[in-house]
């Protein structure tokens, strides 16, 4: 099983969220909030076809409360073991469009 992660942005610690704008048909009202996690597609290509999972993870913080990259990657393959075993159990991960 050859399982593989991609992190949809770098952490910024803010995120914009989008929905569609009630009173004006077509448009969207865009927000900015605070996030301490980061969206992360998982991708078995050992399938066919090949099963994802989309999921958040949170990010990690050293002692100074500053955003760890390096340890919040060991986090990410963390959370990818355990996604990998969910997809061998078929819990998680639909096939890939």
């Amino acid at each position: 099983m050859a399982i593989t992660y991609n992190i949809a942005n770098a952490y910024t610690g803010t995120r914009t969220t989008s929905i569609p704008d009630p009173d004006n048909e077509g448009e969207t009202i865009e927000t900015e909030i605070d996030v301490n996690d980061i969206i992360v597609t998982f991708t078995d290509d050992s399938y066919t076809p090949n099963k994802t999972h989309t999921r958040n993870v949170n990010v990690v913080y050293d002692s100074d409360g500053a955003y760890d990259e390096a340890a919040t990657l060991v986090r990410v393959e963390e959370v990818m073991a355990g996604v990998e075993h969910k997809m061998k159990l078929g819990v998680v991960g639909m096939p890939a469009e």
